[in-house]
């Protein structure tokens, strides 16, 4: 736990560590002043009035003295929290922006935005509020073991080996507590994910499942995520039980050994001194379990906040990317992929098998394949989503790995299957791809890729706020201004993946005669199932579960009979359908 947080605070840890050290003399200071107490009372039991009053003055001494230590560990503790929020925010974020583009997927980013709202707010709260309760909860105990080995030997063994049995129950109880905390969160998520599948999705669910639009689903989610939280109630209601009786437990184990003592001493004529031993015994047993009840009572707290610890250190773990200092700089738009082998994970099997792929520049090279094949995953390693695991990706002669992230991305223009608009105007989300993109430049990007026809039917035309995400638009319409954005920025090299999906026929043409027009000019690398996009590429790289089964030029493949032969015959087939009707006759009618 303190590991992740001197990883989130890296130079500032010492801020903690003074925070930990003031802690833990705050529990030795309380841990005393509570000692302090026996020699008053046993002074005054023993009638020795003068030596009371010089440990009650020690005593006051303890007590001012523990005031103003727990004010300074609460300032001191805030100041932690304060770091996390600030400095430890930013060394997240500085790690995240790190990490390979692959691995920011839907599951990660939603990981990543809750803990860096909800999580980091979590954890920025429990110095001061948690960890002081606790330390102070751990140390003073052991003061107090000491106190009572010079009370009865008996009773100091009992409360020591107290502690490894109170730890192993906390042990126990937190992980029940966290199994039932991983099934509530996960139950939790699926029916987020069914409530807005339900909101978005009418349509679809009320054509095959009537007017109650398909809520079955939805109502199984909502079910299982009342049982998970009622399971999770009963566990964190029972944990804090069981904590708290596995603590009187240990109380009443010290009362019998009070009593057994207290019993060996009636035996005879009972010295005074021994009875002013069994009531300070008495006392300080008291003193001891009530430190004990409040980590026990904090059981809960502390186990939630494990649990936002341990998202921070898996994304502390994700390795990022070497940069590299970029010291050459590609000499031309060129791509060569050299016995390139990849695959997700170490366990997960292969996506791309020795893949030798040489893209003169300026030249266009279209990728085919069934979906899985491994074009998507090609495209990607071009870019650097991700590292080979064998092999090298090169551009104009360097490996990408030796290119800084800005040479990198000065070389490569991208246009995705999922095209994705910021909150502003047509032409902000255009000038994404050029800052300093003239007006002339924005319009004449827009134009390229067919978004004339949206600005000019909207009152505001560029100046048209396209809404969170491009909820504005329509996924065409996003897709257009997505490819505009890819044009301006004007790299030798662009990687198109599958852009005309979400077109109709009359922007399909329009955007395969803009990529006809960069033919030449830049290196198009597109994955396209168009018969008229795959027709004008200069090379066609035929995939097959991960590896090149076939490459060569459109006329050369087709007529070798193989993938790209049936792939061509098929889209030849559907591109020949029409629907007809018969002329209906007066007759008829």
């Amino acid at each position: 736990m303190l590991k992740t947080f001197t990883q989130l605070l890296g130079d500032d840890t010492s801020i903690l560590l003074r925070y930990l050290c003031l802690t833990v003399l705050y529990g030795l200071v309380c841990g005393l002043s509570i000692v302090s107490v026996l020699p008053v009372l046993g002074s005054l039991l023993n009638n020795e009035l003068h030596t009371s009053k010089q440990w009650l003055l020690v005593l006051l001494v303890g007590v001012v003295l523990c005031w103003a230590l727990r004010r300074t560990v609460e300032k001191a503790g805030i100041r932690v929290g304060v770091a996390v929020l600030q400095r430890g925010r930013h060394r997240l974020g500085d790690h995240i922006a790190q990490l390979p583009v692959g691995w920011f997927n839907a599951h990660n980013t939603a990981r990543l935005s809750h803990v860096t709202s909800q999580g980091m707010m979590a954890l920025a709260q429990l110095p001061a509020h948690v960890f002081t309760p606790l330390i102070s909860g751990v140390i003073t105990p052991l003061v107090v073991i000491a106190a009572l080995f010079t009370l009865n030997l008996q009773m100091g063994l009992i409360a020591l080996l107290a502690l490894p049995f109170l730890f192993g129950v906390f042990v126990l109880t937190a992980r029940l507590g966290q199994n039932a905390d991983d099934r509530y969160h996960t139950h939790t998520a699926q029916a987020s994910q069914r409530m807005v599948e339900f909101a978005q999705a009418q349509s679809v669910l009320r054509a095959f499942n009537g007017e109650d639009g398909g809520i079955h689903f939805l109502e199984q989610a909502i079910a299982r995520q009342q049982q998970s939280t009622r399971h999770l109630i009963h566990v964190s209601a029972m944990s804090v039980v069981v904590n708290s009786w596995a603590v009187q437990v240990v109380f009443a184990v010290l009362l019998v050994a009070a009593a057994l003592w207290l019993g060996d001493l009636s035996g005879s004529a009972l010295p005074p001194a021994s009875l002013v031993s069994v009531v300070l015994a008495l006392l300080l047993i008291s003193r001891f379990i009530d430190p004990l009840l409040e980590v026990a009572s904090y059981s809960e707290v502390l186990r939630s906040a494990r649990s936002q610890l341990a998202v921070v250190r898996e994304l502390l773990a994700v390795e990022p990317l070497p940069q590299a200092p970029g010291k050459r700089a590609p000499g031309d738009g060129s791509v060569d992929l050299q016995a390139v082998s990849f695959r997700y994970a170490e366990q997960q099997p292969d996506v791309l098998q020795n893949i030798n792929l040489r893209i003169l520049p300026g030249s266009m090279v279209a990728l085919v394949g069934a979906s899985g094949s491994g074009k998507t995953t090609l495209v990607r390693l071009i870019a650097r989503f991700f590292d080979v695991t064998q092999g090298a990706v090169l551009i104009g002669g360097v490996d990408v790995r030796q290119l800084s992230n800005a040479q990198l991305s000065a070389q490569i223009s991208q246009i995705f299957q999922d095209a994705y608009l910021f909150q502003g105007t047509i032409a902000d989300n255009i000038r994404i791809g050029k800052a300093d993109a003239t007006e002339a430049e924005v319009m004449e990007a827009a134009r390229a890729a067919g978004v004339m026809e949206i600005i000019e039917r909207l009152p505001k035309g560029l100046d048209t706020s396209v809404g969170e995400g491009g909820a504005r638009l329509s996924g065409g319409e996003r897709q257009r201004i997505s490819i505009a954005r890819a044009l301006i920025k004007d790299a030798p090299i662009l990687l198109v993946d599958e852009a005309t999906a979400a077109l109709d026929a009359e922007n399909q043409a329009a955007i395969t005669d803009t990529l006809a027009r960069l033919h030449g000019k830049r290196t198009v690398i597109v994955i396209a199932h168009q018969l008229s996009t795959v027709a004008m590429a200069d090379q066609v790289v035929v995939l097959d579960n991960g590896s090149i089964c076939q490459q060569g030029s459109p006329a050369q493949l087709s007529e070798t009979p193989g993938l790209y032969a049936h792939f061509l015959a098929q889209r030849r087939a559907a591109k020949g359908w029409r629907i007809a009707a018969e002329p209906v006759s007066e007759a008829s009618i």
